[in-house]
């Protein structure tokens, strides 16, 4: 045959076919270059359609113009590839894109400058001079990381080295990564742990699909467990990922591989920049990247030989993705480990109900670790009854609280006070006339950030400087915020405890694993006295010294109708109480709640996760909802509402009437608006056995709309706005 399919990476297009020229030697899975009209795209060759009819001769194809110097994408892969576009109804061209996210990586070798210390103190240095060197040590790296690293300017270090202090060095993108040892310093596990790591590294062993659950309460030790099988795959020479659900996790777990292993795994997430992705890409493609650790992305990376898959925190929501492919990781993992044939482990101490189930059925194999590693014991929860303990007017801490914290602070033990809430105050309106500021892309409130000093949607990030006088009634000075974020409790905590030492943890203060160390560092020198966070800190960290948990509001997320609002709230509560008493000393949680009765409070404070996960299983099982049915969200978005609203309608009526499956709408989606766009929603929801997919790409398949319309399919939706 001299002619091949290729999927090219352009999601408007299906596959097309090209002219091998006589020089070139592709096999399915070769990335190669093939020109469109006037442009030059990459793409993947892939195995030929048999359905498809070759109507277009030979000799009128045109050809593939070359041929990139990397291994082909693996059978497994590209399976995983048809798998995730087929569940998830989004085009081949779009899941394809996810393993070829770096365009550098398809060149030749390249160098990078970058910079380090010379050991030369400069003449008469300035204090921010004097502060960079301390904290630069031998670090090394590009002029705007060193800057980020000594918490200067660019041009302190550009200063630095026009004064010598700092110079250049010329280094490959694509130097080899260092091999973790899987002997460097194995831990003393104990009992329970030693069984849970002997049945995954046999599963190792066995190279054959072996899909675990790891179901072990915070502080009980998972992740030394998993890392024996890590050492067992790393000694059978093949690689290893571990998906964590969040960027800021992400240096805590280094350090803690680092101690174990030796050296670094092979990062993989948004936070790094172009050269290190490819130099990444480039080493996970060869087999020399033998352990990768990353965010939900790295599920689609051309592994050579992958032996082993760790979903950690695998019940995180952020493992869905909300845009472009809306496929959910954990789920798309286990596929993986399906096609590669190798065993995966899903850990959580508060595994999804989802998990559970397949746990239940047979599917996953559950391995418990129901005990705290060593002598630590998991902290007593209480509920603070707002009705009856009220903060004082204009505050949110309720008198049990602070007088727990001060108690805390008098024995110089570390707090944290969590409300999943960013910023000062979620609302800002006008005392005057009542006006309420709100975004002019969105249907969402503008939500106060004081330290910044902005307002800002945190759905389209548009932002605005506060103004002085209100923009309906131009009253002066009458603009007030409603209800806490953050923020604002971190400032209630500077006015009852002047003296501590106080930090605010959220995507805004930590956005990069530099960051998350540098707050590590500081938390573990005791530089901290209180934690002021959202759900960021609420997992993947170990501070023995912090005893006391606060949840600031726990009905928060009880309200909107999600379908699993009580379950996340459940596990936010369980992960954020799993801070507190992780060494020897013991840990304390206060949930701050006006519905102490509710089943999601009440069951956290007997300790009854089993209990509360029966009973919210049961309710899933009546209703049939997931696991139990099958969901699928359509959403219609467009700038004009008339045609966002005829399209939905068009949709609406013309749904397939199918047993065991209900449409519901369309009605304006709770976020009527966003970015810009008018949004619609409709509902599927059906029985497990009602070929969903099928059944959706056929409907939508023969309808029409305007140009400007977008409707995508949400399949097993996590967000419902």
């Amino acid at each position: 045959m001299n002619r091949a399919r290729v999927i090219l990476l352009n999601a408007a297009l299906g596959p097309l076919d090209y002219r091998i020229p006589k020089d070139l030697r592709v096999e399915p899975g070769s990335v190669v270059l093939a020109p469109l009209g006037p442009r030059q795209v990459p793409g993947v060759v892939w195995e030929p359609d048999r359905a498809a009819t070759d109507d277009v001769e030979e000799k009128r194809l045109r050809p593939l113009l070359q041929i990139y110097d990397l291994p082909p994408l693996r059978e497994p892969l590209r399976r995983l590839v048809e798998w995730t576009s087929n569940y998830y109804l989004a085009p081949l061209a779009s899941v394809l894109r996810m393993t070829l996210p770096s365009s550098s990586a398809l060149d030749g070798a390249r160098t990078v400058t970058e910079y380090r210390a010379t050991g030369r103190i400069p003449e008469r240095p300035t204090p921010q001079r004097r502060q960079a060197l301390e904290r630069l040590g031998d670090r090394q790296g590009l002029v705007r990381e060193l800057a980020l690293a000594a918490d200067v300017s660019d041009n302190v270090i550009r200063g630095l080295v026009k004064a010598g202090a700092i110079e250049s060095v010329e280094v490959s993108v694509d130097d080899p990564f260092p091999r973790p040892n899987p002997d460097h310093r194995p831990p003393r596990l104990e009992a329970a742990q030693r069984a849970a790591a002997r049945e995954f590294v046999g599963a190792v062993q066995a190279a054959e699909f072996a899909p675990f659950l790891l179901n072990g309460v915070t502080g009980s030790g998972k992740t030394e467990v998993y890392f024996e099988a890590v050492a067992e795959s790393l000694r059978m020479g093949r690689q290893t990922l571990v998906l964590l659900p969040e960027i800021a996790l992400t240096e805590p777990f280094l350090k803690r591989f680092t101690v174990r292993f030796g050296c670094e795994p092979v990062a993989w997430h948004s936070g790094l920049r172009q050269s290190q992705r490819r130099r990444a890409w480039r080493a996970i493609a060869t087999g020399d990247a033998k352990v990768v650790v990353g965010a939900r992305s790295a599920l689609f990376l051309p592994y050579r030989d992958l032996g082993l898959i760790v979903v950690d925190e695998a019940h995180e929501t952020s493992f869905k993705q909300e845009d472009g492919v809306q496929y959910h990781a954990r789920d798309v993992a286990v596929m993986r480990a399906k096609l590669e044939k190798i065993a995966i482990v899903l850990a959580s101490a508060t595994p999804a109900i989802e998990t559970r189930h397949m746990a239940e059925i047979g599917v996953y194999r559950e391995i418990p670790l129901p005990d705290r590693y060593g002598a630590a014991e998991m902290p007593e929860i209480t509920a603070v009854d707002l009705i009856q303990d009220p903060p004082p007017r204009g505050r949110w801490l309720a008198p049990t609280l602070v007088r727990e914290i001060e108690a805390n602070l008098e024995r110089g033990e570390q707090s944290l006070l969590f409300l999943n809430r960013r910023g000062y105050a979620p609302l800002t309106l006008c005392r005057n006339c009542g006006h309420r500021f709100q975004c002019p892309n969105c249907t969402a409130w503008m939500v106060e950030h004081r330290l910044v000093h902005r307002l800002a949607c945190h759905h389209c990030g548009h932002m605005m400087p506060p103004p002085r006088a209100c923009p309906e009634c131009e009253e002066v000075d009458s603009l007030v915020p409603v209800g806490p974020g953050v923020e604002r409790i971190a400032d209630e905590v500077r006015a009852l405890f002047p003296d501590a030492r106080t930090a605010i943890v959220t995507s805004d203060t930590i956005w990069s694993p530099a960051k998350a160390a540098e707050f590590v560092g500081r938390m573990e020198a005791g530089a901290i006295d209180i934690v002021v966070g959202t759900q960021l800190v609420t997992k993947g960290y170990h501070f023995p010294n912090l005893t006391l948990v606060g949840v600031v509001d726990a009905d928060l997320g009880l309200s909107g109708g999600d379908l699993r609002a009580a379950e996340r709230s459940f596990q936010q509560i369980m992960q954020v109480s799993g801070r507190a008493g992780r060494g020897e000393k013991p840990g304390r949680v206060l949930v701050q709640t006006h519905e102490p009765a509710a089943p999601v409070i009440s069951a956290l404070v007997r300790a009854d996760a089993e209990g509360f996960y029966e009973a919210e299983t049961d309710a899933r099982r009546e209703a049939a909802m997931p696991p139990f049915g099958r969901l699928a969200g359509i959403i219609v978005s467009a700038e004009d509402l008339a045609e966002a609203t005829e399209t939905a309608r068009l949709i609406g009526r013309t749904a397939p009437r199918i047993e065991n499956m209900a449409v519901f709408g369309p009605a304006p989606a709770p976020l009527a608006m966003l970015r810009g766009r008018h949004r619609q929603r409709l509902l599927v929801h059906a029985l497990r056995s009602v070929p969903l997919q099928e059944i959706v790409r056929d409907w939508l398949g023969k309808l029409e709309w305007p140009r400007g319309v977008r409707v995508s399919v949400d399949v097993d939706p996590y967000s419902f706005l």
